[in-house]
């Protein structure tokens, strides 16, 4: 997939074709629904599929003080469109320019004149253009004397009536419930990131961890996890068992949210490496214990629970 910076260079293979449009920000059952229908647009008519996406996320740009909530930043949203077979990426870089672009302009300068667009698919709940003056109807009334056709696809749900969102990812996260965020997300949620240097006193204690700092992650329940980490190898990735904690260690006086995944019989150098890690089930609440040893002992528990889990999650997988 190619990744384009701006809808005034778009290279001639690429204009002309379906254009899906979004935030897609966890890429979820939701967002996979839009794209695949633009994808079978594209396939049975033989053109290029585009997606569209805006960076930074128009919430971080109109409030850049609210607390971090991206469910897949930008680097990760690229490898999960990717997936989806999408021929190339536009990102819009949503600035202060951006912002006061009408919905008109933006269907002219964008749309017809920048992708020669000749079918637009977005989600049920799409806007675009300054104040938000643009959404489904907006272009279905427009479409045609622009040149394209139009498709708005329907909410998507789960089979108890659960609207595909982000913000019901989102809220399922807070409140400690992967599971049920990887029922919306179609595959376990996933924290990507460079392992950094911490205070090594899980190595000194016989857990040693592969730290991560969240960024601009949406930030889950502080808690103990079982999880699943990738370790990227060039090309190939390895899955590996482990346990994870998501918080502030009040033990050891921290204060700074970390996550700290131990991965089970895995002896290596992981600093510098870039690894995801995915929350499979939530075990119990960050604590702040007496003692060291007290602690420890809390984590040969926790591990004991996290290789359970997931030896349960494998079987029903397989």
């Amino acid at each position: 997939m190619r990744v384009l910076r701006h809808y005034a260079k778009v290279p001639p293979d690429l204009k002309g074709g379906v254009v899906v449009i979004g935030n897609f920000d966890g890429v979820h059952r939701g967002h996979q629904a839009v794209v695949g229908r633009g994808a079978d647009l594209a396939g049975a008519a033989e053109l290029p599929l585009i997606s569209v996406t805006f960076e930074p996320h128009p919430h971080r740009f109109f409030q850049p003080e609210i607390p971090p909530f991206r469910l897949t930043p930008f680097r990760v949203k690229v490898h999960q469109i990717a997936a989806l077979g999408v021929d190339a990426l536009l990102v819009l870089r949503f600035d202060a320019a951006f912002a006061k672009m009408t919905a008109d302009e933006f269907i002219a300068e964008v749309l017809v004149d920048g992708l020669e667009a000749r079918h637009v698919v977005v989600g049920y709940d799409f806007t675009f253009g300054r104040g938000r003056e643009g959404d489904t109807e907006f272009l279905s009334d427009r479409a045609a004397a622009s040149g394209f056709d139009f498709t708005s696809v329907d909410p998507v749900a789960s089979a108890d009536d659960m609207v595909y969102s982000s913000t019901a990812i989102r809220e399922h996260l807070v409140a400690g419930k992967p599971g049920h965020a990887a029922a919306l997300l179609g595959r376990p949620y996933e924290i990507e990131g460079r392992v950094v240097h911490g205070e090594h006193l899980g190595r000194e204690i016989g857990f040693p961890t592969a730290n991560i700092e969240l960024h601009d992650y949406l930030h889950p329940a502080f808690g103990i996890y079982a999880v699943r980490v990738a370790v990227e190898n060039g090309p190939d990735v390895t899955w590996r068992d482990g346990v994870a904690n998501f918080g502030t260690r009040p033990t050891v006086g921290g204060t700074k949210p970390l996550l700290e995944p131990y991965i089970f019989d895995f002896d290596g150098d992981l600093y510098g490496r870039r690894i995801r890690v995915a929350l499979i089930e939530y075990i119990r609440p960050e604590i702040r214990f007496d003692s060291i040893d007290e602690m420890t002992v809390r984590i040969e528990e926790d591990c004991a629970v996290a290789r359970r889990i997931l030896q349960t999650s494998a079987a029903g997988a397989a």
